[in-house]
């Protein structure tokens, strides 16, 4: 079924959907761009995804369906796993006989077809369809995961063994019964089905709290937390027991906080489970952090650094020395940046070490070392290990201390690359917090060659709104950024027509379509990037106050994080509600 790209743009010109002086002049764009030419076609408005398609399902000469709107048996949905089907973009929507019809966006995509032959044993019929189509099918996985979840804990609940879990001292009876109760059927299959929902719904953290009259499990998606379930009271601690085993932690011990890990593989996917236990007025709290393993293929694009940001990195992962920071709070992307620029920094000629806590992503090639405080062994002692491995790069992952401090610095002078993080809240800020930890401002501004500041925001989902913004809006926006900087950076990377004014650049809103879709899906980071420029350097030197290196580094073209945010939402990645709620400081 494969698609010849010159005989597809030919049809689409002969069809009269675009001239040939109009296909050129977007051909032209999109390489000056870098991205593809049917992406320019589709975002200049001339062609839309369904013209596509519907072309080039005549060209292969399978039929298109349109399935925006069609509800699919659970069992013919469930002929693919859900992890494949959105993976691939190809969903099961009927079933007869022997024959399997499929629904998938990539014709070409020929892999996806034989495996699911092989898996069904069933003649499979492939139709092309449209990403409103698929995300429809994708948003039935969800559903029955949630309708099936709900039915195990309504069978398997009254199943479950009830102990006295009121006491803080527990007897060997008891802790008999806990290990009993860890390991019955009923207790395995609700952990299970909980643990596997969560990693399929992109969940980042799992919390488990024990009240009064119930147990309430919430999900963390996209950095909001959500209910997904409230169980019965005397559900909770046979989970806790059940997920205290797979943790290995002691069942006996519920007085004192605790803290383990554990896998499960989920359709060949590992996913690492980080354990946290903390004993409230009600029972244990339990909250699972939730790690992919093996997870690579991020790009600085794909994390949203844009323009001269983008290049200032580029520049700064060229040095065989010095230093690069990523600050911001907790949760805010800062190990994801690092692990990316590790990615793009391992080449067979270096020796990459890392010291860090937790190891979240595992990569090849990089030798990875977790901390353990409770030995003794801290960020400073594993950074002065990591110092007599050879390394050419280094990453800490969280300078914490006057010691870590200056060990990175001294590793920075001495001919390694040292990546970090600080927990300030701007770029600006890492350097007096560096001060404060004792280290001198001419070691800073002789080692530090960029620092970025993060956050992470919620991005729109398809069924977004578009509108303007009023006069009265305009005047509220421009209170709190310099709108005509902005917009001179938005002419400056050719997002807009340079004649748009602010009052003609559509923005988007958020369009919640149902309980499972709050037009929100995925996160993006908006940024600023610090370039520790000769200025800065004086500056640093001189001690000035944070505000006073962020106003020379805006006057060297950097964009402020709240800049960064209205940017994406001109972009349409994001809303500017979003943007605000998060990097309003």
């Amino acid at each position: 079924m494969h698609i010849d790209q010159d005989q597809l743009y030919k049809f689409i010109i002969d069809s009269g959907l675009i001239t040939k002086e109009e296909y050129e002049v977007l051909k032209k764009k999109a390489e000056e761009k870098g991205e593809s030419l049917q992406n320019t076609l589709m975002s200049s408005g001339k062609i839309t995804e369904d013209d596509f398609l519907r072309i080039q399902a005549y060209l292969v000469g399978i039929p298109f369906v349109d399935l925006s709107k069609t509800k699919v048996q659970i069992d013919t949905l469930a002929l693919i796993p859900e992890p494949i089907a959105r993976k691939h973009n190809i969903v099961a929507y009927s079933k007869k006989d022997d024959y399997l019809e499929v629904a998938l966006m990539d014709g070409n995509d020929l892999n996806a077809i034989d495996f699911i032959k092989k898996k069904t044993g069933l003649r499979v019929l492939p139709r092309l369809t449209n990403s409103a189509s698929i995300k429809n099918l994708l948003l039935q996985y969800q559903k029955s995961l949630k309708a099936d979840f709900g039915d195990i804990i309504q069978k398997e609940a009254s199943n479950l063994k009830l102990i006295n879990s009121d006491s803080d001292e527990i007897n060997s009876d008891d802790i008999d019964d806990l290990k009993k109760m860890a390991d019955d059927l009923p207790v395995i299959k609700i952990v299970e089905t909980l643990l596997n929902h969560a990693a399929i719904q992109g969940v980042s953290d799992i919390h488990i709290e024990h009240g009064d009259a119930n147990t309430i499990i919430r999900y963390r998606i996209d950095g909001l937390l959500h209910d997904a379930m409230i169980l019965p009271k005397n559900s909770g601690p046979s989970i806790t027991a059940r997920i205290k085993v797979l943790a290995n932690l002691k069942l006996d011990e519920k007085r004192l906080p605790q803290d383990g890990r554990f896998k499960i593989d989920l359709n060949g996917e590992k996913i690492s489970f980080r354990v946290s236990v903390l004993p409230t007025y009600y029972g244990e709290k339990i909250v699972m952090r939730l790690l992919r393993e093996n997870v690579s293929g991020f790009t600085l694009e794909g994390l949203g650094f844009h323009g001269q940001a983008l290049e200032d990195m580029h520049n700064a992962l060229n040095y065989s020395e010095g230093m690069i920071l990523t600050t911001g709070p907790t949760g805010s992307g800062k190990t994801t940046t690092l692990y990316t620029m590790l990615d793009i920094l391992n080449t067979p000629d270096v020796n990459i070490s890392t010291v860090e806590d937790p190891i979240e992503y595992q990569i090849k090639r990089i030798n990875q070392t977790q901390i353990r405080s409770d030995i003794g062994f801290t960020f400073a002692s594993g950074l002065r290990s990591l110092l007599r491995q050879d390394p050419d790069i280094i990453m800490v992952g969280e300078i914490r201390d006057n010691e870590t401090a200056s060990l990175a610095i001294n590793a920075a002078l001495t001919g390694h690359l040292v990546l970090s993080t600080l927990h300030t809240n701007s770029a600006a800020g890492a350097v007096p917090r560096l001060m404060d930890m004792k280290c001198e401002p001419f070691l800073l501004v002789s080692t530090i060659k960029i620092i970025i500041a993060q956050r992470l925001v919620r991005k729109l989902s398809e069924t977004k709104t578009k509108y303007f913004l009023s006069n009265d809006e305009l005047v509220q926006l421009g209170k709190k950024i310099d709108l005509d900087r902005v917009l001179e950076f938005i002419r400056k990377e050719n997002i807009i027509d340079n004649k748009l004014s602010w009052k003609e650049i559509p923005f988007y809103k958020a369009n919640p379509v149902d309980e499972n879709n709050d037009g929100f899906k995925g996160r993006i980071g908006i940024h600023e990037a610090l370039k520790v420029t000769l200025t800065i350097k004086e500056l640093v030197i001189k001690n000035a106050t944070a505000d006073t290196i962020q106003e020379q580094a805006k006057n060297d073209g950097m964009l402020t994080m709240l800049e960064d945010g209205i940017f994406q939402c001109v972009q349409g990645m994001t809303s500017i509600e979003e943007v605000l709620r998060v990097a309003n400081d």
